[in-house]
């Protein structure tokens, strides 16, 4: 991957999800140029989606320059199907209604991620979580191979592995949030 590229690694997570009462914590990572930038949070009372999202928002926000170079990972289907199947186009078309016709979820935070899309170049990569690379359990072959078939085969072995260990750490930070509420 080039210096110039910006890449930003997300986890989101929930303790306790589908309990009345619950915890969420976010996490991100921004890598560029060697330097990397590491943002966390939290939240009371969320469900499991809202923190995977609020991780790239939080991100987005924090970059300081429009026209940016960007490649987001997160691990989280519902996030990265979104920009990548243009799920938001159907939806702002349709008066923020699913295909099912209902109301969709988020849209709040969905409303707030758009506008990046128009200030810089992303290309959103899913990302297997919670990945532990040290078992021997762990076919790091066959995970790189569903990686490569996710996200094209742009990404050297190398890079993946890289991209597992930053997203392992941004769920780490993820879980400094709720721990920090708890």
């Amino acid at each position: 991957m080039a210096d110039k590229i910006l890449r930003i690694y997300t986890d989101g997570g929930c303790s306790g999800n589908q309990s009345d009462e619950n915890l969420g914590g976010w996490g991100s990572i921004l890598e560029s140029a060697g330097v990397t930038k590491e943002l966390y949070g939290s939240e009371a009372n969320t469900p499991n989606n809202r923190p995977e999202m609020t991780a790239l928002l939080e991100a987005f926000k924090a970059i300081k320059k429009d026209g940016q170079t960007i490649i987001a990972f997160s691990d989280s289907s519902y996030l990265m199907d979104c920009f990548r199947k243009k799920w938001y186009v159907n939806w702002q078309k349709n008066g923020w209604k699913n295909a099912k016709k209902q109301p969709v979820e988020n849209r709040d935070l969905w409303e707030q991620l758009l506008p990046f899309l128009d200030k810089h170049s992303i290309t959103f990569c899913r990302v297997k979580g919670h990945v532990n690379l040290d078992s021997k359990n762990t076919d790091a072959e066959k995970l790189y191979e569903k990686f490569l078939e996710w996200n094209g085969a742009g990404f050297s072995f190398e890079e993946f592995i890289h991209v597992i260990d930053m997203n392992n750490r941004a769920d780490e930070l993820a879980n400094v949030g709720i721990d920090e509420i708890r």
